[in-house]
């Protein structure tokens, strides 16, 4: 294992910051990287790979790469680290203010089979939950799915099972979301594209208006039009995992293929070299359909983002989604399932509940993309989830003198 300590930032006031990051990679990075960079701290990470290995010794690696001397205040930490096993073998770390920051969390993390659920992640997530001072969670969501699963994943040893751990758990817990640093050009504090008539637009236009505002294309040849003549663009910008739904969203383009729609679409985000089968066959099947297929640069993901037209989520296990927010605030509309964090997020016209309503949805864009090109912004803002906004939160958070006032 390597690890990485960043110098004490310039910025921010002159506290004694310690954070630490086992899972250096994605939104994981892009927080630390965030705090880092606005607060005075030290940062030691280890690289975004192995996440199972981790979650099981990350401690005992940081115990080594610590520095014995240090006059720390302020420990933060994501929830991969097993905060109880560092304190135990870093007993001077014991009296640090320690807050543990989950991302995610793995008593609601989906197995194919239940056999194949690895208590110990679980585990110790509740433990590092039990020496932590406090504890924040992304999501309402995600705290509640914690707090409500720890009996049903304690049930899981075979006898002498502790009782009462949420009950001791729940007083340091509190939702701070994930702060979104989006590039200028961004919708930060605008809105959704989307409207409380997107059904009645696909579902109730008449023929006749539809066939009048076809006509009126020809005469009309600028972008964003009615009749606009380019397809739809479908966003994908997830993780290429199972727990992201690959295989539920490649059987919906599949359906929109054989139903000879018109659109096209990027695989975005990160994937290891263990490529799902089902991404091979759609890229193979789509041919020159595809626009992207992979992970990008910064700003190149941000300008696909920018000529997408939807942003679509097939997820089995959510609790912010940093990708659908990056999507929406670059003018991509959401289309989400209505379960995990979305519905705490996305107005309901957003959501689908089962596949077929989303390929529905999709076949429905796909015949007319300029329904969302000319969708008013509408009905959810995204300055609440801005670094601009939540900034005092995490100053509060972080600033040691509060800590025993």
């Amino acid at each position: 294992m390597r690890w990485i300590l960043k110098p004490m930032a310039t910025l921010g006031p002159t506290w004694p910051l310690l954070f630490i990051e086992p899972f250096y990679g994605g939104s994981h990075k892009q927080l630390v990287d965030l705090l880092v960079g606005q607060f005075k701290g030290d940062l030691y990470t280890l690289p975004a790979s192995k996440w199972h290995w981790r979650s099981r010794v990350a401690a005992l690696s940081f115990a080594h790469i610590l520095p014995p001397h240090h006059s720390y205040k302020v420990l933060f930490c994501s929830s991969v680290l097993n905060l109880c096993e560092l304190v135990a073998l870093r007993p001077d770390f014991a009296g640090l203010h320690k807050i543990l920051y989950f991302h995610e969390n793995q008593l609601v993390y989906p197995v194919r089979r239940q056999q194949e659920r690895d208590f110990q992640h679980g585990y110790n997530q509740i433990l590092s939950c039990l020496v932590a001072d406090c504890i924040v969670f992304n999501s309402h969501f995600n705290m509640n799915s914690f707090l409500d699963g720890i009996d049903s994943h304690l049930r899981l040893m075979p006898d002498s099972r502790p009782r009462g751990l949420a009950d001791l758990i729940r007083p340091k817990c509190q939702v701070l979301y994930f702060p979104l640093d989006l590039p200028p050009h961004s919708l930060t504090c605008q809105y959704y594209r989307s409207s409380s008539s997107v059904v009645e637009d696909l579902q109730g236009r008449r023929q006749d208006e539809e066939e009048a505002v076809r006509n009126r294309s020809q005469f009309e040849g600028s972008a964003g039009i009615s009749g606009d003549p380019q397809p739809l663009h479908i966003v994908w910008p997830h993780r290429w995992e199972h727990d992201k739904g690959p295989e539920e969203f490649c059987a919906t383009l599949m359906k929109l293929l054989e139903a000879e729609k018109n659109f096209k679409v990027s695989f975005l985000g990160s994937h290891t070299s263990d490529i799902p089968e089902c991404m091979s066959d759609a890229r193979s099947r789509l041919g020159e359909r595809v626009v992207h297929y992979g992970p990008l640069e910064r700003e190149q993901y941000w300008q696909a983002l920018k000529e997408a037209d939807i942003a679509v989520s097939t997820a089995k296990h959510e609790f912010f989604g940093v990708a659908m927010m990056e999507a929406v605030a670059c003018g991509c509309y959401p289309l989400c399932p209505n379960r995990l964090v979305y519905p705490e997020i996305y107005p309901s016209e957003c959501l689908y509940n089962t596949e077929q309503q989303l390929y529905k949805k999709l076949a429905g864009f796909c015949d007319r993309p300029w329904v969302l090109r000319q969708m008013t912004k509408a009905k959810v803002e995204l300055c609440r989830f801005s670094w601009g906004e939540l900034k005092p939160a995490y100053t509060e958070l972080l600033d040691w003198t509060n800590v025993n006032s």
